[in-house]
């Protein structure tokens, strides 16, 4: 920081961390939050260079972002000695006093380090040492909620050191307490309805339904999404208690207040049901915490089964969906049931997920086809032959990561009959043989 400078006037270069396949989201949704800011979409995030009240505003609005982090130095490094030098070069005593606490995390990239254990514990010890040459005292260390938490990204030849300004990753809304097996994370939630480009609105999406809502994380989002109702409104955040926002709590105040007077009530229906009405319990409890349960609509029921819903007239629908799939959990309901065997003599039977996917086509095309303003799908799995499983042609897809699986969320239009083109002498979809 400049001494020159007051701190909320100075200039911040910030990087907002996010998954890969989500920088170009993320970077959208940043200039909505922040128009004047200069931003950039890098590899596994966006840099982003703004002042003290742009790392308010987006730890607060961002639903795409992991963490909001602040540049506060680096340079180049051969060992660990130069490490120790370029963060002892910092002024730790304008973040923290020794009655803070701190944690300490190491990002390498093709760094020639040989112990990054080492190389965190002289990052921490360099941090300490500053704090007792001013004080006589040290910080103490906390791993789990720590008062600043310091991350130092080592790169082959550089090296560059953070402060977290988030504190716990900001997918951590602060609203989900009920959770089931394999829980989707809010960002992920998220970006699926950014990519999708629904922002509930009739002329976005309008009306969505995710019918294997599990724990309710993706209705909920879009029931906050549609209310205008920020992020992180239900949660704490590092900064807010880090020496040089301390100054800034009044203006905290006051962009959290303009951000509660913003909401309103959605302008289309969302709908969401699942096979096990555990979780329907479990979605409930999360949108009532949320501050949205008024605004969707529970069901339990087989999405194998559960008609459509019935929508206003002239509204398109949404389906979003993060189904079971065999990295995540296994499939309930009809198709959980069933075992197809190779032959009647044969001992291999095919999993039931492996009729799951089909099976939830043709009930699509029974069940969502008859709206005129139409249904559009979108369905997020790490079978990259889905599609041809389903026997539908995706419009899109979209590269994603939940958690360490690669998938792709696949967009299909619903309309009557199929979209693929009958083969010669093949008769259309539907449509009865001809008799003489």
């Amino acid at each position: 920081m400049s001494a020159s400078v007051p701190f909320e006037k100075e200039t911040l270069y910030l990087f907002l961390s996010c998954p890969s396949g989500v920088e170009p989201l993320l970077e959208q949704e940043v200039r909505a939050i922040l128009p004047r800011a200069h931003t950039e979409a890098l590899r596994g995030g966006v840099s982003v260079k703004s002042n003290a009240e742009g790392v308010m505003q987006l730890n607060l609005e961002s639903r795409l972002a992991q963490r909001v982090l602040i540049e506060i130095g680096g340079g180049p490094y051969r060992h660990e000695d130069d490490i120790y030098a370029i963060t002892r070069g910092i002024d730790w005593t304008q973040w923290i006093t020794p009655q803070h606490t701190i944690r300490v995390d190491l990002v390498a990239q093709r760094s020639p380090l040989q112990s990054l254990n080492f190389t965190t514990l002289r990052v921490k010890d360099a941090i300490c040492d500053v704090l007792r040459d001013a004080t006589g005292e040290r910080p103490s260390v906390d791993t789990r909620f720590p008062d600043l938490p310091v991350v130092m990204h080592v790169g082959p030849t550089d090296a560059t050191i953070y402060i977290d300004s988030s504190g716990e990753p900001l997918f951590k809304r602060g609203w989900r307490e009920d959770k089931g097996d394999a829980p989707l994370k809010e960002t992920l939630a998220a970006a699926m309805l950014a990519a999708a480009g629904w922002r509930g609105t009739p002329e976005t999406g309008g009306a969505l339904h995710d019918p294997c809502c599990g724990s309710g994380t993706i209705a909920v989002e879009a029931a906050q999404i549609a209310c205008g109702m920020a992020a992180g409104m239900q949660r704490r955040f590092a900064f807010e208690r880090q020496l040089p926002f301390a100054p800034l709590r009044g203006r905290f105040q006051a962009i959290k207040q303009a951000a509660k007077d913003r909401e309103h009530a959605p302008a289309v229906p969302i709908f969401c049901s699942d096979v096990a009405f555990r979780m329907v319990d479990f979605a409930r409890r999360n949108a009532e915490r949320a501050g949205v349960a008024q605004y969707i609509q529970f069901n339990g029921g087989d999405a194998l089964e559960r008609p459509a819903p019935d929508l206003p007239e002239g509204m398109p629908g949404t389906v979003m969906m993060n189904p079971p799939y065999g990295e995540r959990i296994e499939v309930r309901g009809k198709a959980g049931s069933m075992t197809m065997s190779r032959d009647a003599g044969g001992s291999e039977s095919r999993d039931a997920g492996d009729d799951f996917f089909p099976r939830l086509a043709a009930h699509w095309k029974r069940a969502y086809t008859q709206n005129p303003a139409g249904w559009t799908a979108w369905l997020l799995c790490p079978d990259m032959k889905l599609p041809s499983k389903m026997r539908l042609k995706e419009s899109r897809k979209v590269p994603m990561w939940n958690g360490p699986i690669e998938c792709r969320l696949f967009r299909f239009d619903l309309v009557a009959g199929s979209a693929r083109k009958p083969k010669s002498g093949e008769l259309p979809e539907g449509q009865p043989p001809e008799h003489g």
